[in-house]
């Protein structure tokens, strides 16, 4: 893969669940292209700089609120966000085996962590006029695995339909919202009017967080 070039020179991006894996790889590609970039994780990362890892847990409001702050504190505003976060630890065993609490973690982590990083952070997009919101789904969104992943699956295909509903929204305001496949990270384009919908591979039935 050829190095980019400065085309994201001076953007200021947010990576969730960007310390390892395909969040890890994004993150490392948006720096290749010359944006400046914060990730997100649960814990601190060996051999990441401390100066861009912003730790939370973003499966509660209050994570999603340390995120915000700290990256509006670092960078003054964000250009690019990628909502990469994403997972499931749910039983198998189908629906019966879900309860409350693990429909409450599958739809916070997969949908409602994306949600409220956009309610933080897209208000200083739209009042700049240029912003690129990138929401990672998953192929489960229209296959699901009804065993295992049910609930991440229901997740992701909310997940979809928000992030095109927000495209519509945005889009007159020269910002972007697009759900992404998770696989062969490429940069986003630089912040512009664009808004589009794109399937995600079957590389995404892996069961594990993003952290």
């Amino acid at each position: 893969m050829s190095p980019l070039s400065d085309s994201l020179d001076g953007r200021r991006a947010l990576v969730s669940g960007g310390t390892k894996g395909a969040g890890a790889a994004i993150a490392e590609r948006l720096a290749q292209g010359g944006a400046t970039v914060l990730v997100t994780a649960r814990r601190k990362a060996e051999g990441l700089d401390p100066n861009a890892i912003i730790t939370a847990d973003l499966s509660t409001p209050e994570g999603a609120t340390t995120v915000v702050e700290e990256a509006l504190d670092r960078l003054g505003g964000i250009d690019i966000l990628v909502n990469n976060l994403g997972g499931s630890d749910a039983p198998t065993g189908g629906f019966a085996a879900l309860d409350e609490d693990h429909w409450a973690r599958e739809l916070n982590i997969n949908l409602l962590a994306a949600v409220r990083l956009d309610r933080g952070l897209l208000p200083g997009m739209i009042e700049a006029g240029k912003g690129v919101i990138i929401h990672v789904s998953s192929i489960q969104r229209r296959m699901p695995l009804w065993n295992g992943t049910l609930a991440y699956a229901a997740a992701k295909a909310a997940l979809t339909a928000y992030s095109k509903g927000l495209a519509n929204e945005v889009a007159p305001t020269a910002c972007a919202s697009t759900p992404s496949p998770p696989a062969s990270p490429r940069p986003p384009p630089p912040p512009t009017s664009y808004s589009g919908s794109r399937k995600a591979p079957a590389s995404r039935r892996k069961r594990h967080f993003n952290s």
